[in-house]
């Protein structure tokens, strides 16, 4: 059964952890603009709110891609951009309706890949706003 990564911001205290530890997972650096999931920070409602790939079932992202570089990786799921075929073109960026692909300080396209099925954000998410559940599980959430 495939699994999806949840995110209830209604759990998010904003701590950054999730991001810090993405960074360093995929960059090896504690590079806040590095991560593949950043805070959006809704200050006046006091809400805090993680934006992130949704590995969408349908992706746009892989349709505008004119390179073809989105491609699903068939065993986690996860939408992967193939950087030997990626131009930067951004028009993924542009056309992402949820802000889950982003451009590192180096003009990468970078998203969220799941950590090869296991996703390091989740494990460090103390309240427990990012979960990593299987995808008929979340009609009972």
């Amino acid at each position: 059964m495939p699994k999806i990564l949840f995110v209830d911001s209604e759990k998010c205290t904003g701590c950054l952890l999730c991001v810090i530890v993405c960074s360093l997972y995929q960059e090896k650096v504690s590079n806040p603009s590095r991560a593949r999931i950043q805070i959006d920070k809704w200050e006046n409602v006091g809400l805090f709110v993680p934006m992130i790939c949704q590995q969408c079932d349908k992706p746009i992202c892989e349709t505008v891609c004119p390179m073809r570089a989105v491609s699903r990786d068939e065993k986690t799921g996860a939408l992967l951009i193939d950087s030997e075929l990626c131009v930067g073109c951004k028009i993924c960026v542009m056309f992402c309706p949820l802000g889950g692909i982003g451009i590192d300080k180096n003009r990468k396209i970078i998203k969220c890949d799941l950590c090869d099925g296991d996703p390091v954000c989740v494990k460090f998410c103390v309240p427990g706003a990012l979960q990593f559940i299987d995808s008929n599980a979340i009609n009972l959430q």
